[in-house]
């Protein structure tokens, strides 16, 4: 939404860096230590740091950003649910973890109240979608989450440090990856006039789209798995609507009713114990 609503203020590479840079940032006074004091674990990771840094902070938020000048919000909103189908097959092939048929089951059902929320109870306005060159952009930017979550549960028993440690160490190599690109747009565009929309857009996303959604996806990612935890994304148009309803007055319709509700089925469905096992 941030990225949608200040495309035309802060262009795309601007956001992306000053959010991390902000993150950072604000992270130092509370990581130098523990930084240093697993700074062995950290070194025998190796290769392994800047790949998930160039896959879940330079690439990811860049693309989207990118993609979201030259988009609507609906068709990022259809290319993202490629995310789950997508950590669902690479969960069997890199990880050996494929997900039981129930949770396949699940994951169509709450595809279908996805399509339902975001179409409006209309299958023609889907139809109807110009699809543009920023839709690429977005796949890109989904297949790269997409590894990016694979890997870090691939690679948890290489990445047994603190979740803030790991988040900061990721930040600090995935900004020196977006810096050339950084420039590069400043040089060609520009930057962004400093107001206190943009600085307050910034600083939201260095807090909460960085800090707190970082650290709780790679927890989530961590304690149930990389395709359960990709299932986590269909409820975004969700919260978008009842944060709409509870901080802008605006109207919850029927579609919101049927496509939410559809939703939390399919989760439900994927996500609830095997009573099997626990019997």
């Amino acid at each position: 939404m941030v990225a949608r609503a200040y495309h035309a203020e802060i262009p795309p590479l601007s956001l992306s860096f000053w959010r991390w840079m902000l993150a950072g940032a604000l992270l130092l006074p509370f990581v130098i230590r523990p930084i240093l004091a697993h700074r062995k674990t950290l070194r025998a990771a190796g290769w392994r740091l800047p790949v998930l840094a160039a896959m879940g902070i330079a690439s990811y938020n860049s693309l989207l950003y990118s993609a979201a000048q030259s988009t609507e919000a609906i068709n990022l909103s259809l290319v993202n649910t490629c995310l789950p189908l997508a950590t669902f097959l690479g969960a069997g092939l890199l990880l050996g973890e494929w997900p039981l048929r129930r949770a396949w089951a699940g994951m169509a059902v709450a595809a279908v109240g996805l399509f339902y929320l975001i179409s409006q109870g209309s299958w023609q306005t889907v139809a109807r979608l110009d699809f543009r060159p920023g839709d690429l952009l977005m796949l890109v930017a989904v297949l790269a989450w997409a590894l990016y979550t694979l890997l870090l549960r691939r690679w948890a028993s290489r990445l047994a440090v603190p979740a803030l440690v790991l988040l900061a160490v990721l930040i600090y190599i995935g900004l020196p990856l977006i810096l050339p690109f950084y420039l590069y747009e400043l040089a060609k565009v520009g930057g962004f006039t400093p107001s206190w929309a943009n600085l307050g857009a910034i600083g939201y996303t260095a807090v909460f789209a960085s800090l707190v959604a970082y650290l709780a996806w790679n927890t989530g990612v961590a304690r149930v798995g990389a395709a359960r935890a990709a299932l986590a994304s269909y409820l975004m148009p969700v919260f978008t609507a009842l944060l709409g309803w509870l901080l802008l007055g605006e109207a919850l319709r029927h579609y919101h009713w049927i496509g939410g509700g559809l939703i939390f089925a399919g989760l439900l469905m994927a996500t609830r114990p095997n009573l099997r096992q626990h019997s």
